[in-house]
Formats: structure tokens, sequence, C-alpha cells
């Protein structure tokens, strides 16, 4: 047996961080074979170690070795200086069974807020299902001596988990006390849908009345009914012969219009999956589609009144104002809630999981309770940033835990494998040498089972180009066309006519939005030759990520104050205005937009690049990173330019090179034969095509008659 010291040499020795992090599993793995006083004493002499990821590693590794000292070395660092350190020790307290003297510190951690909020609901949960009163004893205390609402409905969302007639009870208390807050009596409310094994009478006798109100709680009484009323395990429906796929992004607000289009975190995944669900239910075999994102209690409730069939866009409540996805982990139990009562409604054959975020995880669980098989699109995400940031030096052995702390990259990285590996089949997007980099960033030889993988491009609905391409060439007046002309309109007289550069996407640093305005504002030159549009981000109410980046794009025009001569920064635009936008940079807008315009993306990485694709469909020459997706489909020098988009200066200079292209002899043939490309392989009804042919060899064995 491998000896604890040798599985620790072997995480310290790794020569990345990545191998370092596998080496960690490895450590775990071997931790279980001991279980006495000096296993744990050599774990926690690595714990105190300035390597912040051997730290991390023992106390992962100090969760599976059997002996009680080991529980009590970790509750001990529930109460560590270092945060990374506490948020590690929970997790692997999860893994254990329940220990008592850990209790109230976990519980205590339910109500800071934040990711360990739902890392330590977790463990409760999990030591719920074999000691129920403890938990909720220890739950109940705390409650008793919180008033403030967020706080207490953290504690109510974690009880929701536990059985028993305790926890019930003290729901019910919550629930139909009038002086209890709102917030935190919804979460109350609303746990009380998942009850079904209690006493109907009591349930309902609280439910009722609450029902009748006009607000948040009466909404979450409502749907609590509704919940219910829906037998525990998959509802038998009306016989049907094609598929139903569950797909979700909870962080979208999702609407037929796509109104919310570059707002917070409603980027091209947002507007993918509505047109995606449309061409899903258009191909043989697939009978509905559910897409779910967060909204109201009312909202779903509506939603499951009606009948589901085609398309439909189901709500998620996740009781809480919108958060970004990185914010939205302590959300989880709500988001949990709201999966199941679909995947519970509903028939589902197929869930479609895309990231590794919240709503991956619980959907993922939830999908596993209920025998749904999953398919996982693949992408090494952290593991790219993760490795890029230590090839840079910007992220060391010294400095991990901190930025760990932040990013939570040690638990995604485990949640992606997880996916992966319980997935069906997983789905992979194109990028230049795919298998090296899922082998190097993910340790998965896609050549070990080459029928669990597919690389599936997404695409674009061609429809919607042409049509604004025609909109333009005709003239038409279209309110989207006599926007754009008044904001341009709004430039001083010298700017009209000018070419447009575009960027279109939310205000992320990701994105890089700050970097494209400073490429263009610091080149004189290239603020002669054209103006900048950026199309993006919520200014009336910006989240902290938006107003982030409004504000770097502040400083760049103090520092270069004649950059807003051309400078357009008009906020997100729905989809269909957008795509008018792009097809009058390429032809050109009366005597105010000059044609031959470019499209720039300044993303620090894109796993795909839709905006992208829908660019050279409406014929503009782009300018995008020279890493990920984008470099599948753009022919550097021909229909674009690859840049090192971390620099503001090779942004520059891309966009320079992409307007002498666009001037260039042949520049006709050159979009020819990009549209034709575009048209050819990344239409979104292609990419249906391929998903459907997945989720039906997904569910063959469990519905055969799928694949005639």
């Amino acid at each position: 047996m491998t000896t604890l010291p040798a599985g620790l040499a072997a995480v310290q020795d790794a020569p990345f961080l990545l191998d370092a992090i596998r080496a960690a599993d490895a450590l775990s793995i071997i931790a279980r074979g001991f279980a006495s006083p000096a296993a744990v004493q050599t774990l926690l002499e690595a714990v105190s170690d300035d390597d912040q990821v051997l730290s991390i590693a023992a106390v992962q590794a100090l969760g599976q070795v059997g002996h009680d000292d080991a529980a009590r070395a970790l509750t001990e660092l529930l109460g560590d200086d270092r945060p990374f350190l506490r948020e590690h020790a929970a997790i692997a307290l999860g893994a254990r069974a329940p220990w008592p003297d850990a209790m109230r510190p976990l519980v205590s951690g339910v109500t800071a807020g934040g990711f360990p909020t739902m890392l330590h609901q977790r463990v409760l949960r999990n030591w719920g299902t074999s000691a129920p009163h403890r938990v909720s004893s220890a739950i109940d205390e705390a409650l008793t001596g919180t008033a403030d609402a967020d706080a207490r409905a953290r504690l109510l969302d974690a009880l929701s988990s536990v059985p028993g007639a305790a926890a019930t009870r003290t729901l019910l208390r919550a629930a139909g006390d009038d002086h209890e807050p709102d917030r935190s009596r919804t979460a109350a409310v609303a746990a009380l849908g998942g009850r079904a094994a209690w006493s109907r009478t009591a349930l309902t006798g609280v439910l009722e009345p609450l029902a009748l109100r006009d607000d948040e709680v009466g909404e979450a009484a409502r749907l609590a009914l509704f919940d219910l009323g829906v037998p525990r395990g998959r509802r038998a429906e009306s016989a049907h012969t094609g598929l139903t796929v569950a797909q979700l992004f909870l962080h979208a607000d999702l609407d037929r219009e796509l109104s919310r289009a570059g707002a917070g975190d409603n980027g091209g995944i947002a507007t993918m999956l509505v047109r995606l669900g449309d061409a899903l239910v258009a191909q043989p075999g697939v009978e509905r589609v559910l897409t779910m994102s967060r909204g109201s209690a009312g909202a779903a409730l509506e939603t499951f009144s009606g009948k589901l069939s085609g398309h439909v866009l189901i709500p998620v409540p996740l009781l809480s104002d919108a958060v970004t996805a990185a914010g939205a982990w302590p959300l989880a139990v709500a988001a949990e809630r709201g999966i199941r009562r679909t995947l519970t409604a509903v028939d589902v054959d197929v869930v479609h999981l895309r990231m590794g975020d919240v709503g991956s995880m619980v959907a993922a669980e939830v999908a596993a309770e209920l025998g749904i098989p999953t398919v996982f699109t693949l992408a090494p995400d952290p593991q790219a940033v993760v490795q890029a940031l230590d090839m840079t030096g910007a992220l060391s052995r010294r400095t991990f835990g901190t930025a760990d702390e932040r990013e939570h990259y040690w638990f995604r990285i485990q949640l992606v494998h997880r996916l992966a590996a319980d997935a069906r089949h997983c789905a992979l997007f194109p990028r230049p040498e795919l298998r090296n980099q899922l082998r190097d960033l993910l340790g998965i030889d896609i050549d070990d089972r080459p029928g669990r993988f597919t690389v599936v491009p997404e695409g674009i609905d061609l429809s919607v180009i042409k049509a604004a391409k025609a909109d333009v060439h005709t003239h038409r007046q279209e309110p989207a066309l006599l926007e754009l002309e008044q904001l341009v309109a709004g430039l001083p007289a010298e700017r009209h006519g000018l070419p447009l550069a575009i960027s279109v996407g939310r205000l992320h640093r990701v994105k890089g939005m700050a970097t494209v305005v400073q490429a263009w504002a610091a080149d004189p030159q290239l603020r002669r030759r054209c103006n900048l549009l950026v199309v993006g981000g919520d200014l009336d109410h910006p989240s902290s990520d938006e107003q982030g980046q409004l504000d770097e794009i502040r400083a760049v025009l103090d520092e270069h104050p004649s950059g807003a001569a051309g400078l357009i920064v008009p906020g997100h635009r729905p989809n269909d205005v957008v795509a008018h936008w792009l097809a009058a940079a390429a032809l050109g807008l009366g005597d105010l937009v000059g044609e031959g315009g470019v499209y720039v993306c300044g993303s620090l990485k894109e796993e795909f690049g839709l905006a992208l694709v829908e660019a050279i469909a409406a014929g503009l020459v782009v300018v995008g990173p020279d890493g990920g997706g984008p470099a599948t489909y753009v022919e550097d020098g021909v229909t674009g330019f690859l840049v090192d988009t971390r620099s503001a200066h090779e942004v520059a200079t891309g966009m320079s090179a992409a307007l002498d292209l666009v001037r260039a002899p042949g520049d006709a043939d050159r979009a020819a034969r990009a549209r034709r490309m575009i048209s050819e392989r990344y239409t979104v009804q292609a990419m249906a095509g391929t998903l459907r042919e997945i989720y039906a060899h997904t569910t063959s064995a469990m519905r055969p008659a799928v694949l005639s």
C-alpha cells in the first residue's frame, strides 16, 4: 500500500498546479486505507505547510481517514484563520459520518452567505439522512438566536433537506408566523412543498390561507401546494413516442424576444438555448424541449398550469434578486427545488448540462436520483484558466488557496470531472488540438471511449441575419435601424459616414470590452478610420461586473478624451436588434454609417463564440482571440484575424488589419466564402440535428422507438 508521505510527495513534486490537484485526488484514495492518529498527524503537518495546494490536499485527505482524530481535526479547521482551509474542511467533513462537535460551526457557516453557505448546507443535508434530529436541533437553536431575515432564510433552506417530523414542525412554525420576515417566511413556505410525507392537513392548513396573499409569500404558497400534488418520482403522462429534452442555464432571464441579451449573465448561451430549443422540436423524434432559467414563483406556477408542449421556457424560482453565475452558489437549495419540480412534473428523457455551475450540479443529482440520463458539454473550464495563470506565474502554490477562496477552482474542477464521469455522453466544443487539450487539462483520453464523445459546434439562426440584411438592403424603416441612425447622428458631424467597428457581449472582464475600447481609443489612426459601437450591459442597473467594465471604459476616455467623439455605448439590445446592427456595419446605413465595418471580440477566452459566427454570417471581417473555438472557424488573414486579446495593442493591430482586408481586392468573394462556411457548418439547425442523434443514442436502451 502506498504511504501517506509518498502521496503527499506526489502532490508537492507535481510540476504544474493541475497535476498537483490530480495527485491530491490520488492522495485522498490512499488515505482511505489509514485509520490511525499517526496518519492524522502526518496530514496535519502538511496542512500547516506554506504550499497552499499541499495544505488543501491534506485537508481533503483527512476526510477519508477512518479515525475520530480526523473528524476532530477537521472540526478545528472550520475555525482556521485561512478561509480557504475552512471551506475545504467543510467539504471534507461532508464525506464523513455526522460528527456532533461540528454541528454548531457548520450551522454557523450556513448563515455566512456566499459559497460557504452552499458547502455547509450540503454537509448538513448529507448528515440529516442518518442524524436528522441532531441536525434539526442545531438549526433550530441557530434560528432562535438569529433575527436577520437572510440568515434565517439560509437556515430554513438547510432545514428543508432534512427529513423528519422535527424539521417539518420548524418549517410549519416559520411559515405560519406572521412575525417571520417575508424573506425567510418565503423560504419556509417553499420548503413545505417538498414535505409530502407529512400530514397533508397540517401542510394545507398553513399554505392555503397564505396562498390567498398577493405577494411573494402568496406566490410561494400557491407553488408549494402545486408541488404537494405532484407524485414523488416521475409523473405518468399520456403516451408519447418523441423525446422530451431538458436543458438549463439558471443565470439568465429568458424570453422569446431575447430582450435581456447582453445584460448581466445573459450572454451567448442564453440566446443559443432559446434558438436551439426551437430548432430541436423541429427535429424528427423530439417532441418537447424544456429550457429552465431563473424566474418568479408566479411565473413558474403559470407555466405548469398550462400544457407543456413544444419548446417551453420554464422559470426556476431562486427566491433571490438576480445574481451572477459566480454568486449563485448559495441558491443551490432553491435551484434544486425548481429543477426537481420540472423533472418530476414531466416525463423527461434526457437532461443536457452545459457547465460546471450550481444549476448543473444540482440538476445532475436530481437526474441521477430519478434515473434520467444526462449529456454534458465538456470544456476545460476552469482548468484552462488555472493552467494559463500557472504558466504566467499569476497563480502559484503559495497563492492558490487565496485565489481559490474567490474563484472556487478546486471545487469546480472536481465538479466538471464528476459531471463528465456521470454523463451518458459528452459533447465537445471544436478547438485546435482538442485531444491533447482534454488529456493535458482534464486527464481524459477521448480515444479510450470514442463512442462517448461527440464534437458539437454551436450554431446560429441564419434566417435572423438574412432578414436583417434584407432590411438594410431595402432601406426598410426598421426600429432597430432607425435607432442606430439616431445613435450615430448624435456623434459630431465629422464622424458621420465612417464605418463601424462593433463589439457585442456581456460587460464582464472576461469579455474584454474595456480592452477593445482601449485598443481603439489609444490609436489615433484607428480612431480616424472608424467609430466604435460597444453593445452590452445593463446601464440602468449595472451589476458589479458591469460597473467594473464601465469604470474601466471611463478611465480609458479620461486618458484619451478625444475617443469620446466616436464611441457609442448604448447598453444591451435584443438579439434581433443586434443582427440589424451587424448587417448595417457590413453594408453601411445611409449617409451615417459607412460600409465595410468590422467586428471585434476582446474576450480573454471563448469556448466557441457565437457572436463571432453571427458577425461572419453578416459579412464582417472579425477580430477574435487566438485560442479556443474561434481558431477553428476564423481563417486567419482571410475571414478575420486571431490575436492575443490580453494585449490592447494586439487588438488594435487586428482591427487595423481587418479594416484593410475589407478594402482589399476580392472582398466580395471572401464574404461569400465565409457565409458558405457558416451555412454548411454552423447553423442552429445543424447543431440540433447532431444533438438529436446524441439524445436518441443516449436514451435508446429505455426508448427504442425514438430511433425510428
